[in-house]
């Protein structure tokens, strides 16, 4: 099937809004253990991407809820956002250090002075991980509080038929997500899940 004859059906998915970032990765992990997968869980983009697309800024979450023009992002849990920032951490501490060392031994710098450099430069790469990091933390604390501030977070879920979908409802709503429901959305057929 070519791309202009591809043909188009309907497929749904459940949406709800959660108050706070705690309930809505309870939701997500809950989903994600019931064997959804993670490409089929998704946020809302940042305002930014929001205000690009729309034209000007949103007043409320639910208003946002059905629209299938809204950016979105993929479900990125907590964890993975601590593991990647840590191996971030790790990285640039360890870039810091053997930079510092090479270039104290390439100097001819003697083993105290070598292994001190190395420290150093531990310190300083720790230093610019730590900054990126708290940067890296403060764009998701500040994403999180925007969209708080227009009423929730919200979480959809692709589903691929009625059990699936009165299973995510189920989970949604079991943690505290409010205004749970399903919607249609056209989606090509190989790309139906």
């Amino acid at each position: 099937m070519t791309k202009e004859t591809e043909e188009v059906r309907p497929a749904r998915e459940v949406v709800g809004v959660f108050s706070d970032a705690a309930a809505l990765e309870t939701a997500a992990d809950e989903l994600l253990a019931a064997g959804f997968q993670r490409a089929r869980i998704s946020l809302l983009a940042g305002e930014n991407a929001i205000v690009e697309k729309l034209g000007h800024k949103y007043e409320k979450v639910e208003e946002l809820e059905d629209n299938l023009e809204i950016p979105r992002t993929v479900y990125r849990s907590k964890k993975s956002f601590d593991a990647s920032k840590s191996a971030l951490l790790g990285s640039l501490a360890s870039i810091g250090a053997v930079a510092a060392a090479g270039a104290i031994f390439a100097s001819g710098g003697a083993l105290a002075v070598t292994l001190g450099g190395g420290l150093i430069g531990a310190e300083v790469g720790g230093f610019m991980g730590g900054v990126l990091g708290e940067l890296v933390e403060d764009h998701h604390a500040k994403y999180l509080r925007e969209q708080l501030d227009h009423g929730g977070l919200l979480l959809w879920v692709r589903t691929v038929d009625g059990p699936e979908e009165n299973t995510a409802k189920q989970i949604l709503s079991r943690h505290s997500g409010r205004d749970v429901h399903a919607h249609e959305i056209p989606v090509a057929a190989e790309d139906a899940i």
